[in-house]
């Protein structure tokens, strides 16, 4: 991705990111009906994804050393901790009322780290809102770029490269993301009902929801 293109995408991409996760916000609350005071624990989030829900929630946030970024500002009661979503035994059977992730599972690594996830979401929470990107849809949720799973891997090797020279972090993240079909995502939660969010009638991401 060239220096220009990267700075159109960056550009479009705040304003854009913030009012689908308005909107899936939005969703989220009214599907889980919360009144406030529910215990919550978030998998690999950050304080900023719940700047736009208002009843005050008691939430332990989960990240791994070094991934944590704090909000002193929130008007939520957040505890921050370091530790694997993917194997969490501090924490008992249904210890929270809901677990949570936003665009998380699809990072953590191969198929036998995204069933520990899941696995962890479901004995953690009585309910789970576990949200993923769709391979589906044409503008790639990480690279912005249009269709990026679905390109030969000689071209995507060249991407690769160069990004590996100008942003090596951001390239880094790239490399271990997997983004989930719905037939896995359906596997992974098996007691759960997935909900497809869709924009201009395509769909952006996946929610596994037990409700």
């Amino acid at each position: 991705m060239g220096s220009f293109y990267r700075q159109v995408v960056l550009g479009m991409r705040g304003p854009f990111s913030a009012a689908m996760r308005a909107r899936r916000t939005e969703h989220f609350v009214r599907s889980l009906n919360l009144q406030g005071g529910e215990r919550i624990i978030d998998l690999g989030g950050a304080p900023s994804i719940w700047s736009d829900v208002k009843p005050v929630l008691d939430i332990v946030m989960v990240n791994l050393p070094g991934g944590i970024v704090k909000d002193p500002g929130s008007h939520h009661n957040i505890t921050y901790v370091e530790g694997d979503a993917c194997d969490l035994p501090q924490y008992a059977d249904n210890s929270f009322d809901i677990a949570f992730s936003n665009s998380v599972i699809e990072h953590v690594g191969g198929p036998e780290k995204r069933a520990a996830m899941a696995r962890e979401a479901r004995r953690l929470g009585r309910r789970y809102w576990i949200q993923t990107p769709s391979i589906w849809f044409p503008i790639e949720a990480h690279t912005y770029l249009p269709f990026w799973w679905f390109y030969p891997p000689a071209v995507k090797r060249s991407f690769i490269a160069r990004w590996r020279r100008t942003v090596p972090a951001w390239c880094e993240m790239i490399e271990g993301t997997t983004v989930l079909h719905r037939s896995e995502i359906e596997r992974l939660f098996p007691d759960g009902e997935i909900w497809t969010e869709r924009l201009l009638g395509l769909p952006k991401s996946y929610v596994a929801m037990r409700l």
